[in-house]
């Protein structure tokens, strides 16, 4: 039966991630980089700047910064770790290019999509701000109806790419390096996800903003660290990674191209997966967010695909390259998943590096958990107001509880497709109110401090 379902699940991501849904999002990604300019280049020089900027005066529920960490903690999981490996197991070294350039021209993405979350964001009776694709399609596009639709399969999506994917990855590195069952696992992460769920956003952000700096900085350190170790090999591996992204192929320690169309379909998923560029999932956080106006706090979103791909994807790339360039005894095809070869390759640094490894996966994937726990609430109470909070939250953490139990392979199938099915309505509310972010963002974008004065309305939702 397992084998059976996971054929059918495997067809219909086949289908849903062709030809078609790489170039919807690469277009998108590229469309957006020429229609806003290259805002790009404001990502690095005022994005940052402005991320760490306090907006006190703004109404929003968080800081910027709690908004972005997080956005950042519900997108820094284990696709930059895992994910990354199966790209490469899959795909070959190639996808880790392909995985990049969706960073890289994702980046405007992310800014579009976080700009019509707070310029249609509301505000409930009791003071919360709530926003995200399915407000922008029916305040801005009077589409409802495909709003309904994005809320659907993104709260369906949070129980897959934010909850179950991320609860199995922790127990499978438990299990491995301390021998703790599966379920005591399951048990131990749904009682701890319980605990800062209930808190609502506020909760959330606070454990946010002290957990995403620390795992960051301790998992790069990591990747420098074995990156030093293979410095002779860093730019032969560019030079593969380039090569085999587009042409079958074989190079050094049995690294083998799976020609360009698994390079791009693995790249891009996984790159999508990743950064969540396109997906609309993190412009719901934006969206809770003190911010004067929109253009503020999408600068500030694109800078978490700045940092969770363009940086940490490619240092994981990097790294798996290197090591199996390395080592000639590694084969990437026989590899039954990316987190093995990536315990492989932290497995060079002697003693720390299975550690790091464990603590990375093990904050990347709790930290996804609680973001994206937002998310599917955000999703639920669109569609069905608050009544439907506590019966999702219950659901969330049965399913963090039984995740370890389940096949990863079938859950990483499912996840994918998921994704695919959100992001469909998303690209559609980011291209067909193009012209809006594009006038509202030659506004702003040279009087960052300028007030919006756009009144933000009240729904009894």
């Amino acid at each position: 039966m397992y084998d059976y379902i996971s054929s059918i699940v495997n067809e219909v991501n086949g289908l849903v991630w062709g030809w078609g849904m790489i170039i919807l999002l690469l277009g998108t990604h590229v469309f957006m980089t020429l229609r806003t300019g290259f805002i790009q280049r404001f990502t690095v020089s005022k994005g940052i700047r402005l991320s760490v900027a306090k907006d006190p005066d703004a109404e929003g529920e968080v800081s910027q910064f709690g908004a972005l960490t997080t956005a950042l903690a519900a997108t820094i999981g284990t696709g930059n770790i895992v994910g990354v490996g199966t790209a490469i197991a899959i795909g070959g070294p190639g996808a880790v290019l392909w995985c990049w350039l969706t960073g890289v021209f994702g980046i405007a993405t992310k800014y579009a999509e976080s700009f019509i979350a707070v310029k249609y964001r509301v505000k409930t009776e009791d003071g919360r701000m709530q926003g995200g694709a399915m407000y922008a399609l029916e305040r801005g596009l009077n589409m409802k109806w495909l709003g309904m639709l994005f809320a659907f399969f993104a709260a369906f999506a949070s129980f897959g790419i934010g909850c179950a994917t991320q609860v199995n990855a922790i127990a499978e590195i438990c299990e491995t390096n301390f021998r703790i069952p599966r379920l005591a696992v399951g048990i131990a992460v749904g009682s701890l996800t319980a605990i800062v769920i209930f808190g609502g956003i506020r909760s959330i952000a606070r454990v946010c903003e002290r957990l995403v700096p620390f795992m960051a900085v301790f998992y790069v350190l990591g990747c420098i660290i074995i990156l030093s170790m293979n410095y002779d090999y860093i730019i032969p591996a560019v030079g593969v990674i380039c090569r085999l992204a587009f042409a079958p192929g074989a190079a050094a320690g049995g690294l083998v191209g799976s020609g360009i169309r698994m390079a791009i379909q693995y790249g891009v998923a996984r790159g999508l997966f990743s950064n969540e560029s396109g997906l609309g999932s993190a412009p719901i956080a934006a969206a809770a967010a003190q911010t004067r106006n929109p253009v503020r706090q999408a600068l500030v979103s694109s800078t978490g695909t700045f940092w969770d791909t363009v940086v940490v994807c490619l240092m994981t790339g990097l790294v798996l390259v290197t090591t199996i360039m390395k080592n000639p005894g590694i084969n990437a095809d026989s590899i039954d998943n990316g987190g093995q070869l990536t315990t492989l390759a932290f497995s060079q640094i002697p003693y720390l590096g299975p550690i790091i490894l464990t603590l990375g996966i093990i904050t990347f994937a709790y930290s996804t958990i609680l973001g994206w726990a937002y998310y599917g609430e955000r999703c639920v109470e669109y569609l069905s107001g608050k009544i439907g909070l506590i019966p999702y939250r219950i659901l969330y953490i049965i399913v963090a509880v039984a995740a370890p139990i389940v096949g990863l392979n079938l859950i990483w199938q499912i996840a994918d497709t998921l994704n695919a099915l959100m992001a469909i309505p998303n690209l559609a509310a980011v291209l067909l109110l193009s012209n809006v972010i594009v006038r509202d963002t030659k506004k702003y974008i040279h009087d960052l401090d300028a007030k919006d004065n756009t009144p933000i309305p009240v729904i009894k939702r």
